[in-house]
């Protein structure tokens, strides 16, 4: 039996889009057949070899980058972004406690995953507002979350912050606000733990590492970037998820937090 998506022909905007989730993710909606633009910093990897995908640069921290994101979106791919999809996101690999951590790795990092996240929004809904009332039923912003938004991140703690204000400050209050713009519009986030990307290849090669990692996770494994892209494709149908709304949806495996210390130091 063969299942509708009701995202055939629906516009998606994927930030991030070059890396392992993001890309996944692009995967996942052209074969839902959704138009999807997909948006990179700066290498535009494997996106160049999808010639059914509008691939466009920008960097996200800068409003007039985003606004014009937006404009060449809709331009080139057939009209407004229905279903918007933050994925993007800054990871310093440094372990830095708050202690010690400098100003411009703070200021970087909010200023990629937090206020870049804040400007697509506000383009977007701000472009939604000329669309089409067909374009406005399948409505969607969906966030890309984290585990360390939920408990918190040890070293990581700029990371950390700026994905518990995606997940708990943005959606509750986005999607109350989304609807006075598109009456069926709904704003969610996809909250994964550590998933195989070629980013956390290096990270996930300290076996010690991901035994800790997983210590509090029951399913015992770490995810995989299409593990997180279905169930990004899942929130954005209308058809599937028509009311689900304001949601943290954990892809996790059933993690229930971190352990400060190695084991043998318990």
């Amino acid at each position: 039996m063969s299942l509708d998506f009701g995202l055939q022909n629906v516009h998606v905007l994927i930030t991030g889009a070059a890396g392992g989730i993001g890309l996944e993710t692009v995967q996942t909606f052209r074969k839902l057949g959704a138009r999807v633009t997909a948006h990179y910093n700066r290498n535009i990897g494997e996106l160049s070899g999808l010639k059914d995908v509008v691939a466009l640069q920008a960097d996200v921290r800068e409003e007039k980058a985003v606004d014009e994101l937006m404009r060449q979106a809709a331009e080139r791919n057939g009209g407004p972004v229905s279903v918007l999809v933050v994925n993007h996101g800054i990871w310093p690999e440094n372990n830095t406690s708050i202690a010690d951590m400098s100003l411009s790795q703070w200021s970087n990092t909010l200023a990629t995953d937090l206020t870049g996240p804040f400007l697509l929004c506000k383009a977007y809904l701000t472009a939604l507002r000329s669309a089409s009332d067909a374009e406005k039923e399948t409505a969607s912003i969906i966030f890309i979350g984290s585990t360390a938004g939920k408990f918190g991140e040890a070293n990581h703690g700029d990371y950390a912050v700026s994905k518990s204000a995606l997940m708990y400050g943005l959606t509750p209050t986005l999607k109350n606000e989304i609807v006075s713009i598109a009456p069926r519009g709904r704003v969610n986030s996809v909250n994964p733990g550590w998933v195989a990307t070629p980013l956390a290849e290096g990270t996930l090669k300290d076996k010690a590492f991901v035994e800790r990692a997983l210590a509090t996770t029951p399913l015992q494994k770490v995810g995989r970037p299409e593990d997180v892209a279905r169930q990004v494709a899942v929130l954005a149908s209308p058809v599937l998820s028509g009311h689900v709304n304001g949601v943290n949806l954990q892809v996790d495996g059933g993690m229930e937090g971190r352990l400060l210390f190695p084991p043998s130091l318990q």
